[in-house]
C-alpha cells in the first residue's frame, strides 16, 4: 500500500521529529521523574489520542482550515499553559498531586483520568505540532492510492515511534529520581521538576 522508498524516509523523518525535546516529551520525561513510568503511560495514553487526532486531520486537510483559526487555539494555549505551570508551582513547593513526597509526607497522586486529559490536552493545544502535521504529513501520501489505507499506516507508525520516544523521555526522568532519590534530595528534584513543568506551560502558551 505504501512504497518500501517512502517509508525509508518517512519513519528516520518521524523518529528524528519524535526524539527533539518537546512539550510531550518534556511532559513525559516530568511525569517519569515523579510519577514513574507506570503511571506515566496513562498520561502517553491521552497524548497519542490527540496527536492521532491531529495527524489525521492534517492527512484530510483540517488542519489547515484550523490553523486559520487561532482564536480556537488561544483558548486551549492559555488555559493549558497556566494550569501546567501552576502544577509546576506547586511541585517546587512539594506540594500537590504530582509532587513528590518528602520524607514521611503523604501526598494523594494523581488519578489516571487527570493524566489521560493532562497528555490530551497538551496535544492538542500546540499549534506548532497542527502546522508541523499540515506541512510534513501530505508529502508522503499517493493520491493515486487510496488515501484512507495510507493514512491509517502512516498514523500507526507515527503513533508507535511517538509511544516509545514517550517511553525513552519517562525513563530518563525516573533515571534521575533515582539519581536524586535521597530524602535530602527531594525536595531538588521536586524544583527540577517544577521548573521544567512551569517550562512546559509557559512553551505551550507563548510558543
Amino acid at each position: 500500500m505504501i512504497s518500501p522508498a517512502v517509508l525509508s524516509v518517512f519513519i528516520p523523518t518521524f523518529l528524528l521529529v519524535s526524539l527533539t525535546p518537546g512539550l510531550c516529551m518534556t511532559l513525559s520525561m516530568v511525569l517519569g521523574m515523579t510519577q514513574g513510568v507506570r503511571r506515566t503511560i496513562w498520561m502517553m495514553v491521552g497524548e497519542l489520542v490527540g496527536v492521532g487526532l491531529v495527524a489525521v486531520a492534517a492527512g484530510a486537510g483540517v488542519a489547515a482550515l484550523m490553523l486559520r483559526q487561532p482564536e480556537l487555539f488561544a483558548i486551549f494555549k492559555w488555559v493549558g499553559g497556566a494550569y501546567l505551570a501552576y502544577l509546576g508551582v506547586m511541585m517546587w513547593h512539594s506540594r500537590g498531586r504530582m509532587a513528590i513526597p518528602a520524607g514521611d509526607v503523604t501526598l494523594p497522586r494523581a488519578s489516571r483520568r487527570h493524566l489521560v486529559i493532562q497528555g490530551f490536552v497538551t496535544a492538542i493545544a500546540n499549534p506548532k505540532g497542527w502546522a508541523f502535521f499540515v506541512a510534513l504529513l501530505p508529502p508522503f501520501l499517493d493520491a493515486s492510492r487510496g488515501m484512507v489505507g495510507q493514512l491509517l499506516v502512516l498514523v500507526a507508525m507515527i503513533l508507535t515511534i511517538e509511544f516509545l520516544c514517550l517511553l525513552l523521555y519517562a525513563a530518563g526522568g525516573r533515571t534521575l529520581r533515582r539519581l536524586l532519590g535521597e530524602r535530602d534530595k527531594v525536595r531538588l528534584l521536586n524544583r527540577i521538576a517544577g521548573s521544567l513543568m512551569v517550562g512546559v506551560g509557559l512553551w505551550l502558551a507563548l510558543g
